[in-house]
């Protein structure tokens, strides 16, 4: 068998799966998008009315504080996993990944039981605080599937940083906050990028939480969901999911141009 012919037996399949299970479904959604009333002007319905719009800024700024909020805290715990060895260790990293084992109903019902009407935070506090059904614990339930997803990246690239970088940068007199700067987060820089803009890709794309949670908010996965199956309103729907796609893909495309191939391995 020929190079030639081996590529060829290779790519036949990667083509034709690409073919049947990618182009014609994302081609046939885009052509539905225009097939309403308003044609393809359903594109400007989306920035012209306020519904859409509103949802579409939601949704961004909940996955991108969700994004933070995950970096933030999974850097600083796979740090301290990495560094340092102790009786209990693996207990923890196995509650942080936990979330992994739940699909998004689960962890949305789990946000309910504990800041929902019957929660435990509304029967513990004198004021009854109810946040899960708001923005408040979309974010939190984002943030429960998110922080796993970024800890095993961030764990990995911690794993091959040079401790011998570090202890140079302190010899020269770098405080630990100058170290941390100047050493530790530019060596993890990569996987940062990769590691939130699959975060911010999954939140963004989320329907399971959301369809527990969002009752008193829209994101644009409820929004769809409800155009498709409630308004019957196809075009809308399609066009929405045209939107989604779009933004989360530009943003994958940003940050694999920024972290190069670690991107692969941010989920």
């Amino acid at each position: 068998m020929t190079n030639r012919t081996f590529v060829l037996a290779c790519l036949t399949p990667l083509f034709i799966f690409s073919l049947l299970f990618l182009a014609l479904p994302l081609g046939r959604l885009f052509l539905a998008s225009g097939e309403g009333d308003a044609g393809w002007a359903v594109y400007l319905d989306i920035v012209r009315k306020p519904r859409y719009l509103n949802t579409l800024v939601l949704t961004v700024l909940v996955s991108a504080a969700t994004t933070i909020a995950a970096l933030s805290v999974s850097t600083t715990a796979g740090m301290f996993l990495v560094r340092n060895q102790f009786r209990g260790r693996g207990t923890v990293l196995s509650v942080l990944t936990l979330p992994l084992a739940f699909p998004g109903v689960v962890i949305g019902f789990l946000i309910i039981l504990l800041g929902g009407r019957q929660g435990l935070v509304n029967q513990l506090t004198p004021g009854h605080v109810v946040f899960a059904y708001s923005a408040i614990g979309l974010f939190l339930g984002y943030l429960y599937f998110s922080i796993p997803r970024v800890l095993l990246t961030v764990m990995a690239a911690a794993e091959k940083l040079d401790p011998s970088l570090e202890e140079a940068a302190r010899t020269m007199g770098a405080s630990p906050y100058r170290v941390v700067m100047d050493v530790i987060i530019p060596g993890l820089m990569p996987s940062l990028i990769a590691s939130g803009a699959i975060a911010f890709a999954t939140a963004m794309g989320a329907f399971g939480t959301a369809f527990t949670l969002a009752t008193n908010i829209d994101v644009i996965p409820m929004v769809i969901y409800t155009e498709f199956t409630l308004s019957a309103n196809i075009a809308m729907a399609a066009a929405l999911s045209i939107v989604l796609g779009i933004v989360t893909w530009i943003l994958l495309l940003i940050a694999r141009s920024l972290s190069g191939s670690t991107v692969a391995g941010g989920g």
